[in-house]
C-alpha cells in the first residue's frame, strides 16, 4: 500500500503478506521487518483510506470490490507474462514448459472476483533466452517488473488514463501444476518436451520414473548429440544405455534420446555410479535377458482429488 507525495515518489509504504509456514519466512516479510516497514498479515490490512494505490505481486488472494475501491487509484498487479497469454498462478512455468520464445511483464488494474483480467496499464515484451529455466526466467522478469512498477508510479495518473482492455484473442491459462506432471512419459514425450519439462519444473519438482519397481528422481538432463549406432527404431522407450565418453545415461523416449547425469535412488548417484552399481551388475547377472527389460518405466501417479468447498479462494502465484 502506497501513499504518494507531491515532491517525492512515495511518502508512505506498508506491507501485507500471507501467513507462511516457511522456516525462513516469506522474503517480502523479511524485507519489511529488516526495513522497519509497518507489516500486516492477511486478512488484516491497514486503514486503506490513508493510501493512494495498492500493488500486489504473487499475492494469491482475490481482493473484494470494497477493498479495491478504498484506493483512489485502485490496486495494481504485476503479472509475469504478456497477457492475455498465461493468465493464472503459474505463468513462468507454462512459458518454459510450452517452449515460448517470447514472454513479457504486464501491469494491470485489479478487478474483483477474477484473476488477471483487468485493464493493462503497462506492458513490455521480452525474449526468452535459449535453454532458460523457469527459475532463471523468474529472476529476469522480477527485475523487469520492478523497473516497470517504478515507471508506472512516477506517471500514475497518465498511465491510468491510457489503460486499455485486454484482447479477447490469444487467451491461455496457466494453472498450478500437479506432481503428476513430473512423471516422465517415455512412450509419449519427445526429447524436446522432456527437456522443456525439466527446465520448467526441475528446480522445484524433480522428474520421476520407475526403476525395477522403485521410484527414482532424475536430475541434470542434457541434450544428446548425434551418436553413431544410437538408433531409436527397435528400442523400447525407457531403455537405458551408458555413454562412457560423456559419462551420461542415455534414455530412449519418443523419437529420440535424452541424457541424464544424476539419479536419486536412496541417495544421489552420478551416471557412472548408477551404471557401476545397477546397470553393469544387471547386465552381468541377466546376460540372456532382452535389453528392453533394462529400462525406466513410466510412473503412474493418481491425481489428487480436490476437496469440495462452498467458499474457495483463488490462488495466484
Amino acid at each position: 500500500m502506497i501513499r504518494r507525495k507531491s515532491n517525492e515518489l512515495i511518502e508512505a509504504l506498508e506491507v501485507v503478506t500471507l501467513p507462511s509456514a516457511l522456516p525462513k519466512g516469506l522474503p517480502v516479510r523479511n524485507y519489511a521487518i529488516q526495513s522497519q516497514l509497518p507489516l500486516y498479515e492477511w486478512p488484516a490490512v491497514a486503514p486503506s483510506t490513508w493510501f493512494d494505490v495498492g500493488v500486489v505481486v504473487s499475492f494469491g488472494r482475490l481482493l473484494s470490490e470494497e477493498l479495491i475501491l478504498k484506493f483512489p487509484y485502485g490496486v495494481l498487479n504485476v503479472h509475469p507474462s504478456y497477457l492475455p497469454r498465461w493468465r493464472g498462478p503459474a505463468p513462468i512455468i507454462h512459458t518454459v514448459l510450452h517452449g515460448d520464445t517470447v514472454t513479457g511483464v504486464t501491469i494491470i488494474q485489479i478487478r474483483p472476483k477474477r484473476f488477471d483480467v483487468g485493464p493493462i496499464i503497462m506492458q513490455e515484451e521480452f525474449p526468452v533466452p535459449s535453454r532458460c529455466t523457469a527459475k532463471e526466467l523468474e529472476g529476469i522478469l522480477c527485475k523487469k517488473g520492478a523497473e516497470m512498477v517504478i515507471s508506472v508510479l512516477k506517471n500514475l495518473p497518465r498511465c491510468l488514463e491510457n489503460k486499455r482492455e485486454q484482447s479477447k484473442d490469444g487467451v491461455t491459462f496457466a494453472p498450478k501444476l500437479s506432481p503428476v506432471i513430473s512423471c516422465v512419459r517415455w512412450e509419449e514425450q519427445t526429447p524436446t518436451q522432456i527437456m522443456q519439462l525439466e527446465r520448467a519444473i526441475g528446480a522445484s519438482l524433480p522428474l520421476q520414473t520407475l526403476w525395477m519397481g522403485t521410484v527414482v528422481k532424475l536430475l541434470d538432463f542434457v541434450d544428446v548429440p548425434d551418436i553413431p549406432n544410437l538408433a531409436v527404431h527397435q528400442v523400447t522407450p525407457g531403455a537405458v544405455r551408458y555413454h562412457r565418453q560423456t559419462k551420461t545415461l542415455l534414455v530412449c523416449c519418443k523419437d529420440g534420446w535424452v541424457g541424464v547425469r544424476t539419479v536419486v535412488l536412496k541417495k544421489k548417484l552420478s551416471a557412472a555410479d548408477f551404471y557401476n552399481g545397477y546397470l553393469h551388475p544387471w547386465f552381468q547377472q541377466t546376460a540372456q535377458a532382452p535389453l528392453e527389460t533394462c529400462r525406466f518405466h513410466t510412473l503412474r501417479l493418481a491425481p489428487k482429488v480436490k476437496k469440495s468447498s462452498k467458499k474457495q479462494e483463488g490462488v495466484h502465484l
